[in-house]
Parts: C-alpha cells; structure tokens; sequence
C-alpha cells in the first residue's frame, strides 16, 4: 500500500506541474500532505515532518545559494565572465573557437545559474559567429553544453548541493568525481556534436532583437585579469577540495586538519572566495561599498523561486522517510536486485521529462533512491549523486524554460530547438551515464 502510495504522489505531482500548471513548491507541498496523510501518518506528525524537511534542507542550501549568487553577480558586473571567454579564445584561436567555449561555460557556470550564464555569454557567441562568419551553432551548443553539464552535476549548484546534502556524500569527492564525468560529456554533447549538426542545420546569425547585445563587450583595462578573475570562480572549489584530501590523508585530531574542514565546508568556502570577490571583483576594479553592496541585493531576488523548490523538495523526501515509504521502497528495490545507480538514473529521467525541472526530478529522485543506499557499502553516495544529476539532464522539451531560452537566443524554430538543444541534452545525460557507470567500477 505504501509503495502506491508513493506511485500516486508523484503521479499527482507531475500532473499538477504539467497539466494544471500549478506553481512547483505549491505542488510540492500539496503532494507532501497528501504523501503523509495517505501514508497514515497523524496530522501533527505531518506537519512536522514537512516543517523539518523544510527546514532541514533550507538550512544548508540557502547559504550557499545566497552566496553563490552573490559570487556569480560579481562575476557579472566586473567583466571577469568576458576576461575568461577573450583569453581562451585567444589561446585557441578560431578554429577550435567551439571547444575554447564549452570550457569557458564550465568555468564561468560554476557559480551561476543555467539561465544567468547564458545571458552573461551570449554576446560573445554573437561577436564571434558575426565576425567569423562561424555557424552559430557550432560556436554557442558548446555554450549551453557547458553551463548544462555543470548546473546538473557539479557542486556548489544548489540541486546538486542538495543531493549531496540528502545522501550524506562527501562534497569535495561529488566535485572530484563531477568533473572525470562531466568534462568528457560537456565534450561529446557540445563541440563534437554541434560540429556535426551545424553542417547539417542553417541557423540564420544573430536573431534580431539581439543584435544590441553585441556592443556590450568591454575594453581590455575595463575587466580583470584571467589569473585572478579564474582563482576567485575556483577559490570555493579548491577550498572544499582540500578538505577531502585532509579526510583521506590526515591524522584527525591535528589542528590543521580541523582547519582544513572548517575552511573547506561549503558555507565557509563559498565565504571565504566572495569576500576574496569583492577585492578582486570589486575594490580591484574601482567599485566603493556602496557598489558592491548593490549588486549583492540585486542578485538575491533571483534566488527565491528556485529556493523555494528545493524547500519543497526537502519537505518531500522528509515525508517519504518518516511515513516509513523510503524504507519499503529500499526492501522492494533489493528483492528486485536493481541497481541504485539505475534506479537513481530513470527515477529522475522520468520526472525530468514530465516536470521539465532539473531541481524538482533531482530533489524528488534523491528523496526516493536515498534510503536505498543510506546504509550500503556497494556503490559511493557521491556516485548516486552524480546518477540522480545525470538524469535530471535528459531530454528538455516544451515544458522546459531552458528549451525557450535556448530557442529564443539561437533564433530557432521549436523543430529545429527539439534537433538540437534536445539531442545536446540527451547526449549529455547519456553519456554521463556511461561514464558514472565506468567510474562506479574505481570508486565505492
């Protein structure tokens, strides 16, 4: 009975985002009560399930998400997103210009949402495909191939910060591991293929209505420079890596050691590299106070809708736990002998396509697939975390804003948006997989 009720659930939760367009974190909380009520659970118990839950996970995530943001709008405003995209393209010249920006895209995503990297690096794809004469295509797939790949896998992302979160993984081995996987994915689904689809596909150039946006580059003494403008994007990065080499090759009681930990939690890096941003990003680039406080504030506004989601979704995942659902969806999954990375895969894949929300399928399949692997030694957390992303990636159609936005910016028509975008989507997620799988086979 439990496990259909677990089935319903999320029935009606696809059903409430996708036919009846209802509002993700409303739906969620519907769904919540629903989950705990129909699971039998007392009405007191229910409400406090989902006030933990919500809580729980806000607690954690809201800090990283404010100051990832934060980071990300200091990126933005000092030119240091075009001191990165000029100088490797430089560096690889025009002919591999596609792959210098698929790396450009995985640098400058780390602290930026899909949606704001795209609007930050957009102009570059139309100066060059302008002056060059180069497909559109070929220069901007490996763009959004880039900030996709990262958005979905690779922390401090909030929903992969939340994956961490809930299945108690070590964030500086999902970051480790991230990036063996997502790099040669990024590869197959953005220059490898969009050289081979913008041979076979004519998008006109820069869409009208866009047009302006090509003026908007800066001067070369108006940006900061690539070194500096690189260590700040990496500083929380680095910070949360060394904590995970200090868990695996230090004595635990050394004072450096519990240095090490403390400067490399999450809160305490992304900290840490946004009071390094307002030197680097901001006195350093003659911004005052007054400035930068300004754009801290502007930044915050685009956080809410998504934060609200993940509250949701950690409100979600405390219910399917303490209605005792969580745990006969662990006994039903190992009398069927399924895999937990698998089950993770599809379980997001398949509410991905229907939700068209990366954040909503990875916070409900990480609620569904954690229990399973809560007290397994056969397969690494970490890794479970990086399936659950993967399949959050898989196949974006019309009901998701990133199709639009891709749709919009390429000048596209929703076919040709479905034989590219959503190939590019699909071939990631894909390929990912493979190479979680290929990986799980080294790690545990």
């Amino acid at each position: 009975m439990l496990i259909g009720v677990a089935i319903a659930a999320v029935l009606l939760l696809l059903v409430m985002i996708t036919y009846f367009k209802i509002n993700p974190f409303v739906t969620l909380m519907i769904v919540s009560v629903f989950l705990g009520v129909a699971a039998g659970m007392p009405f007191d118990k229910v409400l406090a399930s989902i006030q933990a839950g919500l809580g729980n996970t806000l607690g954690f995530i809201a800090i990283v998400l404010g100051l990832g943001t934060m980071l990300g709008k200091m990126l933005e405003e000092s030119g240091g997103a075009e001191r990165i995209a000029k100088t490797l393209i430089n560096l690889f010249g025009l002919k591999k210009v596609h792959w210098a920006m698929m790396i450009v895209a995985f640098i400058v995503g780390i602290p930026v949402f899909f949606q704001v990297g795209v609007v930050l690096l957009i102009p570059l794809v139309f100066t060059i495909a302008k002056e060059t004469g180069i497909s559109l295509l070929k220069v901007g797939l490996p763009l959004v191939a880039g900030l996709s790949i990262v958005h979905g896998l690779v922390p401090p992302h909030p929903a992969a910060m939340a994956a961490v979160d809930i299945f108690k993984a070590d964030v500086g081995k999902t970051i480790l591991y991230s990036l063996i996987v997502g790099l040669p994915a990024a590869a197959l689904a953005g220059p490898l293929f969009a050289s081979f689809i913008s041979k076979r596909m004519r998008v006109v150039g820069v869409p009208e209505g866009f047009a302006d946006q090509i003026k908007a580059g800066r001067e070369d003494h108006e940006m900061p420079g690539f070194g500096i403008t690189v260590f700040t994007i990496l500083l929380p990065v680095i910070l949360m890596l060394f904590a995970t080499i200090a868990d695996l090759t230090m004595d635990r009681t050394s004072q450096m050691f519990a240095i090490l930990k403390f400067i490399g939690s999450p809160f305490m890096a992304l900290l840490i590299a946004l009071l390094f941003a307002f030197y680097s990003f901001g006195f350093n680039r003659n911004f005052n106070l007054t400035q930068i406080g300004r754009f801290c504030d502007q930044s915050l506004p685009a956080m809410a809708s998504i934060l609200m989601v993940i509250g949701g979704g950690g409100a979600f995942n405390k219910v399917l736990l303490d209605s005792g659902i969580g745990n006969e969806i662990a006994k039903m999954a190992s009398t069927m002998g399924l895999s937990p990375i698998m089950l993770a895969w599809t379980i997001a894949a398949m509410i991905r396509i229907a939700t068209g929300s990366s954040t909503v399928s990875m916070m409900t399949a990480a609620g569904i697939v954690a229990p399973l692997v809560a007290n397994s030694t056969g397969v690494s957390k970490e890794i479970i975390v990086l399936a659950v992303g993967s399949g959050a990636l898989v196949l974006s159609h019309v009901n998701d804003a990133g199709f639009w936005i891709v749709k919009e910016y390429f000048g596209m028509s929703v076919t040709e948006t479905l034989k590219t975008w959503t190939v590019l989507e699909t071939i990631l997620s894909v390929s990912s997989l493979g190479f979680i799988l290929l990986l799980s086979k080294v790690v545990s």
